[in-house]
């Protein structure tokens, strides 16, 4: 069985994997990537003809977290940077539940929180 956490991110097109042996460096890392992410992620509307995606309905990157087991893993959760430079906090797998942030935590903090109850 194995004991590593997998981060996986994924940009446009672009897919980056990576490997930590604990929860928390996998964090860390999480954390790291998304801050570098919404630092860049500013994008204009797409229209598309019959309908306009405004920016905050972009998901401009999807960073991923799960482990430790590799088939059924007990942590998948991750954050989502939109295209107006904001993130939103996630966990579960089929059924993707919104994290709540409370006042002034950031969306990988109220992560952390989730995941340590």
């Amino acid at each position: 069985m194995s004991t590593d956490y997998r981060l996986l991110v994924r940009e446009g097109p672009r897919v980056a994997r990576d490997r930590f042996g604990s929860l928390e460096r996998g964090l860390a890392a999480l954390d790291a990537r998304v801050t570098a992410l919404t630092d860049d992620s500013r994008r204009d509307a797409i229209d598309v003809g019959f309908r306009r995606f405004e920016p905050v309905a972009q998901v401009v990157a999807r960073v991923e977290l799960s482990g430790p087991q590799r088939l059924f893993p007990r942590v998948h959760a991750g954050v989502d940077v939109r295209g107006d430079g904001s993130a939103e906090a996630w966990v579960g797998r089929a059924r993707r539940q919104v994290v709540a942030q409370e006042e002034g935590e950031s969306p990988v903090a109220a992560l952390r929180r989730v995941l340590a109850a």
